[in-house]
């Protein structure tokens, strides 16, 4: 036995390399003296130790949150500035004004009944704006509703945009879809999903597809963190985990959901220190800071591609906005708190500090910009406005490569009655097939 102790003191043998049965056998009972016995049973993956100490953890070290710029957009550490182009810079900020005015005309257009439903991105404008820098056109996007800017950065048109929003005969969904939940197979955007939490599951699903076919992209996944009290948040969490998928989960928290403030919940450090649960690399960061995101975003699709690890995200923001076009925030916060942190951190307004110090930007290019916008999208509106609904046909369309015989005479039932009764269904506002 005293040859073994020794064996095992000099590291040759370690302890844990034992079977189960050697491991409760007296000698390694005796042997605790000496080193820290880890835990064999299946289930401990993390490598524990045994205690004869008994603690109930409860503190935990608080997350940080990185940032790049302070709120004068002044770079804090030089090292961590991205140092992006002029180009790239001003196409940020660009797509932001464009987004900005966009929704301030269509969040009109919904209160004058003009379109169903809209949601604004007022003040969360840094999250996806900084994400969509950082990633490539092949990597796939899952939104919730409120990253139309990364459609806008890729390629979507504001006209493109104006066209879901009326769904229009041009209208890429074929006026499927309620107002916002844009999609774009050309620009590996999916679909938006009104059903909260429905596209991170499906996000961990894509992704795994994409480290079975070898490609060289990742998946990045928008939620709030209201989203993430859904069953499918954790589901999707362990799927992309234990499959090692290259999927990027990005919570956007503005801290109030819908209408339900953060306090009431969930408790604990927020939504970032639920990866370390599911074995994540996890990070959060400043959502308002544009170059902070971009970074943030830059290096865990490194970590997704090259180390085949999901990666969970917390960006910390503040929704300035109304939830949507059916809430009124009035009800759950003071207005004054709003109007203080458009005033304080509005991360338009903090770019724009970045980039006049840089002497890219000046006033009047900011004022040219927003009069030559602001024209473009009335103008994309009013094209919108003025088309066609979509076909009726496409009430059978696109779910089955052919139309089965059951659909087949629903069609031509439709058809007859609306010949029968023209008054009734009159399809005078709909495009011909």
């Amino acid at each position: 036995m005293n040859r073994i102790l020794a064996t095992a003191a000099k590291g040759a043998t370690p302890c844990h390399r034992f079977s189960p049965a050697a491991l409760r056998s007296k000698f390694f009972v005796q042997s605790r003296r000496h080193f820290a016995e880890r835990v064999s049973f299946p289930g401990a993956t993390g490598g524990s130790v045994f205690t004869e100490k008994m603690t109930f953890l409860s503190d935990y070290p608080t997350i940080p949150t990185y940032r790049v710029l302070d709120l004068d957009g002044k770079v804090i550490v030089p090292d961590q500035d991205p140092k992006l182009g002029k180009d790239e810079c001003l196409k940020i900020y660009r797509t932001m004004i464009s987004l900005n005015q966009m929704d301030m005309i269509m969040y009109e257009a919904q209160r004058q009944g003009r379109i169903s439903f809209y949601m604004t991105n007022y003040g969360e404008e840094g999250t996806h704006l900084g994400t969509a820098a950082a990633l490539t056109n092949d990597d796939v996007i899952f939104g919730q509703y409120r990253e139309a800017g990364a459609l806008i950065y890729r390629g979507f048109s504001i006209q493109q945009c104006m066209h879901q929003c009326y769904s229009n005969e041009k209208d890429l969904g074929k006026g499927r879809q309620m107002p916002v939940h844009y999609g774009s197979k050309e620009l590996n955007i999916q679909t938006i999903s009104s059903p909260l939490g429905t596209q991170i599951p499906q996000a961990a699903g894509a992704a795994y597809a994409l480290k079975r076919e070898g490609k060289d992209a990742c998946v990045v996944c928008f939620f709030g963190e209201g989203a993430a009290s859904e069953g499918d948040f954790h589901a999707a969490l362990n799927i992309a985990a234990t499959t090692e998928a290259p999927v990027v989960f990005f919570c956007r928290n503005n801290g109030y959901a819908i209408s339900t403030p953060a306090r009431e919940q969930y408790r604990g450090d927020g939504i970032a220190s639920r990866g370390h649960g599911y074995g994540m690399h996890t990070i959060r960061v400043d959502g308002n800071d544009i170059l902070a995101v971009y970074n943030v975003v830059k290096e865990a699709r490194r970590i997704a591609i090259e180390e085949h690890k999901p990666v969970l995200i917390e960006a910390l923001t503040y929704r300035v906005g109304h939830h949507s076009t059916s809430d009124d925030s009035s009800a759950y916060r003071p207005k004054k708190e709003v109007s203080d942190w458009m005033k304080q951190d509005a991360p338009i307004n903090r770019f724009r500090k970045y980039i006049q110090d840089q002497q890219w930007w000046s006033d009047e290019q900011e004022l040219a910009l927003k009069k030559q916008v602001r024209a473009e999208v009335l103008e994309c509106f009013a094209e919108a406005e003025k088309l066609k609904k979509p076909a009726v046909s496409n009430l059978f369309t696109d779910v089955y490569e052919e139309l089965p015989w059951n659909l087949v005479e629903q069609k031509e039932k439709l058809e007859a009655l609306m010949k029968k009764y023209p008054s009734h269904y009159d399809a005078s506002s709909h495009a011909q097939e």
